[in-house]
């Protein structure tokens, strides 16, 4: 019984995105970048409504971006900032023909040997996949932090939602929402 009880009071803590019925504060990007600051290892639990939403998934590659002097990739040395996700979380409603997702991930910047303090924004893609790999819904954001003189690591958040259609016959955990950096700007890595 005392495990159960500590179970209870871990998701209850520790989840930002909490069913509608109960009276926990709503979901905002600010709840998920103090847990993102707090670093307390792992991604977001996620129980009642959510136990049964598609996963939000980033691969250990896509949960990185290493920004670096053009001409310079690979150089440790060239390094001028570093993006990081660190938490993500999620909350579905289920519909009989589609799915809603408000999905949130959070994480740093840390300056390299070449970056300098101020604004950083990193750009995001997102996209919705079934069990076949199919592409069923994208979508993009931008996280914007600022990395201050005195110490070198700025966070970040994002709260978003996406829409896609559920196939009569699968479950919403067959579908996954892949978040990854996005890799085209100049000098990443």
């Amino acid at each position: 019984m005392p495990l159960l009880v500590s179970a209870c009071a871990v998701t209850s803590l520790s989840n930002p995105f909490r069913s509608g019925g109960d009276n926990s504060a709503p979901v905002t990007p600010d709840r998920l970048l103090a847990t993102a600051r707090a670093d307390s290892g792992g991604d977001m639990t996620v129980g009642g409504t959510s136990a049964h939403c598609p996963q939000v998934v980033a691969w250990p590659n896509d949960r990185l971006l290493t920004i670096y002097e053009p001409g310079h990739v690979g150089d440790s040395q060239a390094i001028v900032h570093r993006g990081e996700i660190t938490k993500m979380a999620r909350e579905c409603q289920l519909y009989p023909d589609r799915v809603v997702v408000k999905y949130g991930f959070a994480g740093r910047v840390l300056l390299g040997p070449k970056g300098h303090p101020g604004d950083v924004t990193l750009p995001f893609s997102i996209h919705v996949a079934d069990a076949d790999h199919k592409v069923l819904a994208n979508d993009a954001a931008k996280v914007s932090t600022t990395i201050p003189q005195e110490n070198p690591v700025g966070y970040f958040s994002v709260v978003k939602e996406i829409t896609f259609p559920i196939v009569m016959g699968t479950r919403p955990e067959d579908y996954k929402v892949f978040v990854a950096f996005e890799r085209s700007q100049p000098g990443a890595g």
